[in-house]
């Protein structure tokens, strides 16, 4: 998937205008685009919409935080309608992952949904303490499958006036970014990029979303239908990446008992091929 776009959990229009999006996913939100006294009622609407998801689109929903005390009561309205995935904010660590993974055992064996296959992605820098956290996911559940950044809330919790200058972010969101990356490299599950808030500005969006790719995120959280196929077209492989790819590819099968070969003068190794392989492997997205 390249594409999360995010929906208010209590716009049915919105909702249907996301759905005619070649988003590969939305995520249906009860966090932050609720406010507090609508939250019961966006319950009842993200159910509705679960029940009238189009075919192929993954819909996941996100819920509030586990120290709300509104967790349970947002996973007990959704869980009947069969999301692919909840998304979980302000996470801390495997601690979180696997509280959350215990929740949906309950939940999946009360609605007759096969055990396991409801994903979690956490949204895993919007705090200081789970920036620090990023590293303790060492025994957590098998269901998380991506994790998140983002710069928003962690500007709040660290205290900063501005995460960003002129479209660039600064020094604290930038570690808090790489370190989601390689914790979920380390972790084996997928990286999101986090949002572009410009709405407008769609080059810059597009020269953010091919600088993640290149980096190694697979996927970027969106929040305008106009971002999405910006964003699919960016973290799909250019003609010239394949070209070059399936040269190596095909340099290595040439010679299947060397461990280096030379391309166009260059001396091309094995992580070279890794490398190569994942580029082929996402020509197929």
């Amino acid at each position: 998937m390249r594409s999360f776009l995010f929906v208010p959990g209590d716009s049915q229009r919105k909702f249907e205008s996301a759905k005619k999006t070649a988003a590969d996913a939305l995520i249906l939100d009860l966090e932050d685009s609720i406010a507090p006294d609508e939250k019961v009622g966006a319950r009842r609407t993200v159910r509705e919409m679960l029940d009238t998801r189009m075919p192929g689109q993954k819909m996941y929903v996100r819920v509030n935080a586990l120290d709300t005390g509104m967790t349970l009561g947002d996973l007990a309205a959704v869980m009947p309608g069969r999301p692919d995935g909840i998304v979980l904010p302000k996470c801390a660590g495997a601690a979180d992952v696997n509280r959350l993974s215990l929740y949906l055992d309950a939940f999946e064996a009360a609605a007759e949904i096969e055990h396991g296959s409801t994903r979690i992605v956490t949204v895993a820098t919007e705090t200081a303490r789970a920036v620090l956290k990023l590293l303790d996911f060492e025994n957590m559940s098998p269901r998380l499958w991506g994790m998140m950044w983002g710069a928003e809330d962690l500007a709040a919790s660290l205290g900063a006036s501005r995460n960003r200058t002129e479209g660039r972010f600064h020094g604290p969101f930038l570690l808090a970014r790489d370190l989601c990356l390689i914790s979920a490299a380390a972790a084996g599950v997928v990286a999101i990029d986090t949002i572009a808030t410009d709405i407008n500005d769609l080059d810059a969006l597009r020269e953010e979303s091919i600088a993640a790719r290149q980096d190694g995120f697979l996927a970027k959280a969106v929040i305008h239908p106009k971002h999405v196929d910006v964003v699919n077209a960016a973290f799909m492989p250019t003609d010239e990446e394949i070209a070059w790819s399936e040269k190596v590819v095909k340099a290595f099968n040439d010679n299947p008992t060397s461990g280096v070969v030379k391309i166009d003068g260059k001396m091309i190794d094995k992580p070279h091929l890794r490398a190569a392989e994942k580029i082929l492997a996402l020509r197929g997205r």
